[in-house]
């Protein structure tokens, strides 16, 4: 959220005033542009708030510095001998932060509010068919088929304490409204909410009942969002935060020439894209097309892919520091597919024959939907994106604002076209096929960050003999296949994925992961 600049003046002076304290290594203050909506670990799914409340809740298993899965809440877990699913076998002796003990009740709770239709994150359990307390410290997920990657697929799955959130009307999540669980919390995780401030500050002290080791020396963290980079690097430069993330690209050598302060680089797994309203049969903002929808064409999908310049957008606006994207995944990423590495090319006269050839040789104007706050230079990025569009003829009204209003604008359906970035909770390319291709379906869990509806009968019948497929070569070939018929009909346009640009005092050490999650248990202030 951005804040007025009276009420950024007022934050800074404040924390100036606590500098010296901060410097103990008993205070650490950081900063990043988006405030997570919520305290709710089931309302949205989006990385500001799964990020901010993996260190406040936990689930069954989490990621380590690595990325690779470990144990959690659960301390082993088994496929099922006589049935498709999992067992998971709870660590005991794990309190809430109100003192309630943990248990498998706890689990089964977390999963019926986590999966139902007011929940965001309800698509992570599309395999679930029921889920059983098989005792105080066994769950069994049984799945409507084998899924290997099951345990992967929960690594933000975080789970409430029952009695607490029905004690205190918080039995759903609240993803469109509010409830007792969107400002307060009760976790078993390293941290707890001491106090927050929606927009302005937000502050966390150590769960001194935490089962698990403690590698961090913070006592107190205060998290504030700053909306304006500017601000925010001023802010960290004159030493008022200790750490921001990310950084604007253009500023990493002054960060770096600066004694006292370093920069951490790196590639984020998030692959920012364009997607459209497939299944609008009008454009919502135009001016000369009311009576169809041209992006229903994959003609004009393509058009609008050969537009863009890759290669100015890296040069002019990220210094170098992106690559550009084929598909929904980096490279790196399980499922990439090798066979469909190639990408539309930034080609203004073809884009022009294939606008052409669908019927639009004057070309038209249409709504592009982009957060401001949400993504490293989201709106230059937009505002980029539709000159090169005009250059083609495709006249992009552009509407720009933070990412609060943002994703209830996306689910309401109120765009042309749109920004997104998407980032593999699996770390495989199972987990976009599931979210941002399968065709939109409440009942199966499916598509529910598909927001345009892109529908592919294939595709959606690929998915679960995605999902359960253990030969590695059958299970690829399904994906190379996924991706080539999501690659013809220009479902998205994928541009690059996003680079990792963090800032920070150089006596604060701390992990960058590649999923752009901040854990506070791993930061020491020396």
């Amino acid at each position: 959220m951005t804040l007025s600049n009276l009420a950024i003046r007022t934050l800074l002076g404040s924390a100036l005033s606590v500098c010296a304290v901060a410097a103990s290594a008993d205070e650490f203050r950081w900063a990043s542009t988006t405030d997570p909506q919520t305290m709710d670990p089931h309302a949205v799914n989006s990385a500001p708030v799964l990020s901010f409340l993996n260190n406040i809740y936990e689930g069954l298993v989490r990621r380590g510095q690595d990325m690779s899965i470990e144990p959690s809440l659960a301390t082993s877990w088994e496929p099922l001998a006589d049935e498709d699913g999992w067992r998971f076998n709870l660590r005991e002796g794990v309190t809430f932060q109100d003192g309630a003990a943990f248990t498998a009740e706890d689990v089964l709770f977390s999963y019926q509010r986590a999966s139902d239709e007011t929940a965001d994150v309800r698509s992570w359990f599309a395999p679930v068919t029921e889920v059983r307390v098989v005792g105080d410290y066994t769950v069994d997920f049984i799945t409507k088929a084998p899924n290997p990657l099951f345990p992967d697929s929960i690594a933000n799955f975080m789970i409430l304490d029952k009695d607490w959130a029905e004690s205190n009307d918080a039995a759903l999540a609240a993803r469109d409204a509010e409830n007792f669980a969107t400002m307060n919390v009760n976790g078993t995780g390293p941290f707890t909410l001491a106090s927050r401030d929606p927009g302005v500050r937000t502050t966390l002290v150590p769960n001194t009942a935490w089962w698990d080791d403690v590698q961090h020396n913070v006592t107190e963290a205060v998290f504030t969002p700053i909306g304006n980079s500017a601000t925010g690097l001023a802010a960290l430069l004159s030493g008022e935060i200790d750490f921001i993330q990310p950084i604007p690209l253009q500023d990493v050598a002054q960060v770096e020439g600066r004694d006292g302060f370093k920069v951490l680089e790196g590639e984020e797994t998030r692959v920012i894209m364009f997607g459209f309203g497939h299944e609008h049969d009008t454009l919502l903002y135009s001016s000369d097309v009311t009576d169809a929808n041209p992006f229903t064409d994959p003609r004009v999908r393509l058009a609008a892919a050969h537009a863009i310049d890759i290669a100015s957008i890296d040069r002019v606006l990220f210094r170098g520091k992106i690559e550009a994207a084929s598909q929904l995944v980096p490279a790196d990423i399980s499922g990439f597919s090798e066979a469909n590495q190639g990408r539309a090319d930034f080609n203004q006269e073809r884009a022009r024959e294939l606008l052409a050839e669908a019927g639009y040789p004057d070309g038209f104007s249409f709504g592009l939907k982009c957060p401001n706050d949400r993504y490293i230079n989201d709106e230059a990025l937009c505002r980029a994106a539709a000159s090169m569009f005009a250059a083609v003829g495709l006249n992009a009204e552009l509407s720009t604002g933070p990412v609060r209003d943002y994703w209830p604008q996306l689910r309401e359906d109120d765009f042309d076209m749109y920004l997104l970035g998407w980032s593999p909770g699996t770390f495989d390319m199972e987990h976009p096929v599931r979210f941002l291709l399968h065709s939109q379906d409440n009942e199966k869990k499916l598509g529910s960050w598909n927001f345009g509806n892109y529908s592919n009968a294939r595709v959606d019948e690929l998915l679960p003999q995605i999902q359960q497929e253990i030969d590695p070569a059958a299970r690829q070939a399904m994906l190379d296949e996924v991706v080539a018929i999501t690659q013809e009909e220009v479902a998205y346009i994928p541009l690059y994925t996003q680079p990792l640009i963090w800032a920070a005092k150089d006596n604060v050490d701390l992990t960058q992961r590649a999923d752009n999650f901040f854990m506070l248990r791993w930061v020491t202030v020396n």
